[in-house]
């Protein structure tokens, strides 16, 4: 029976891979990279030299392939079903990277930023590939540190307060608003900068960007004076780089409650 390894290889610092990470990459036979094209070429390259460092004597393939393109023009009622689509020509690709790249008893492993239970689709186009019944694996997941562990450490503060609630979303639902109860609220894949609609509430934030690489950038404090530095860190590091990844946390204060 084919095995497959969903690795958490956190949030770009190699120093970030657990000690359970580092011994499914021994483990493994095979591994499968979906290359987002020469702009995002570090991201593959970070990959590449975790292996370098914890496997050095070799031993395994890297097996590439094409990430299909999304439709990010897609919204409101058509944004899901875009998603949706995306989901199954990735789901094509894995189904033909394990029926044609993985021995019936050798292991591969896909390697997700982060932590794969964290707004990753792995695990579901794994769930869809199987579903098919074209190709039969096993697969385990290994957990990571997330983006947003990552970014509160190197802040140095928590995701909650003392009897309160923490709500992680996107930016697409924080333009519909504040959550309802909710003062503290991590935002992950804003490419819009939402958190502007809240500049003039007594709010804090705490941003980050290229978190755990060589890159990263940080700004923290009220949201009116670091809000406009953001923005401009942000506009100055996607012209530089050609794509940009950040998250941050909200935390809005009492009295605007």
């Amino acid at each position: 029976m084919r095995k497959i390894h969903v690795i958490g290889i956190g949030a770009g610092d190699p120093d970030q891979l657990t000690l359970q990470a580092v011994r499914a990459l021994r483990s493994t036979d095979v591994f499968f990279v979906l290359d987002k094209g020469e702009v995002k070429s570090d991201l593959t390259r970070l990959r590449r030299d975790m292996l370098d460092t914890h496997i050095p004597d070799g031993g395994y393939r890297v097996v590439e392939a094409r990430d299909p393109e999304r439709d990010r023009r897609a919204g409101g009622a058509a944004y899901s079903p875009a998603v949706g689509d995306w989901r199954s020509a990735r789901a094509g690709i894995y189904e033909r990277l394990i029926a044609e790249e993985l021995g019936a008893d050798e292991s591969g492993a896909f390697l997700v930023w982060g932590d794969p239970a964290l707004y990753d689709s792995t695990l579901g186009i794994l769930e869809e590939v199987l579903a098919r019944g074209a190709v039969a694996f096993e697969y385990d997941v290994v957990p990571g540190i997330s983006s947003v562990s990552a970014l509160v450490a190197r802040h140095r503060t928590g995701l909650n307060r003392v009897a309160r609630p923490v709500q992680i979303t996107t930016g697409r639902r924080l333009a519909e608003g504040f959550p309802e109860g909710v003062d503290d609220v991590v935002v992950m894949l804003d490419a819009r900068q939402t958190f502007r609609q809240y500049a003039g509430q007594d709010v804090d934030i705490y941003w980050g960007a290229y978190i755990g690489t060589p890159d990263e950038i940080l700004v923290s404090g009220p949201l009116a004076e670091a809000g406009p530095r953001i923005e401009r860190l942000r506009a100055e590091a996607r012209e530089r780089k050609g794509w940009i990844m950040d998250t941050y946390l909200l935390r809005r204060n009492p009295r605007d409650a």
